[in-house]
């Protein structure tokens, strides 16, 4: 589905990084930063502008070809690893930063990966995402139609046991993201620190 989806020559979400991640980025301590289900890149090529070293991961070998040519584009490098998140190893105490953006995972698999995701940050690293929580369904304005890809507070707070909330909060917000993410969105952000 995902490689159908970044088959099209456009950037099914735009070439401009998450507005949630371009306003809070700075948090995050200079370093590598590891990016979850990156996609066609526009997070990861953003971070890497403002001097990030940053992993990105996808199952989608379509997405990443896209990336690898908006990364060329901006004239940054990104690390590109194709894998899904069920089998992708994180490794412990590596990361200054997870970056989770409208990552959709069903429950069990999401909670294993960001229990990872926990693990694998160094101290003070910092986890940030954003995600559609269940109210997004009366919008349908991105995030599919299945409830399980969706999260709220009190997932993220068992998910990502460990860490500190800098911010956790659930809004509602205009989220104008290429083809398939325009309009009111129902949405949860976190910025949490280990």
């Amino acid at each position: 589905m995902w490689d159908e989806r970044y088959a099209d020559k456009d950037y099914a979400y735009g070439k401009q990084p998450n507005s949630f991640l371009a306003e809070h980025f700075s948090v995050i301590p200079k370093g590598k930063v590891l990016s979850l289900a990156e996609g066609e890149g526009r997070n990861a090529v953003f971070l890497a502008k403002q001097g990030y070293a940053v992993t990105a991961v996808d199952a989608s070998a379509v997405g990443l070809e896209k990336a690898e040519l908006l990364a060329k584009e901006n004239g940054v490098e990104i690390e590109l690893i194709h894998a899904d998140l069920a089998e992708f190893n994180i490794h412990e105490g590596v990361w200054d930063g997870v970056l989770s953006i409208f990552c959709p995972l069903p429950p069990e698999l999401r909670s294993r990966v960001y229990k990872k995701a926990v693990n694998g940050l160094k101290a003070g690293g910092v986890f940030m995402l954003e995600a559609y929580t269940p109210e997004q369904l009366k919008h349908g304005t991105g995030g599919g139609k299945s409830i399980d890809s969706m999260t709220c507070k009190e997932s993220i707070l068992t998910d990502l046991d460990g860490l500190n909330f800098n911010h956790l909060e659930e809004i509602e917000r205009d989220v104008i993201e290429g083809k398939y993410h325009t309009g009111r969105g129902a949405v949860i952000q976190v910025i949490a620190t280990k």
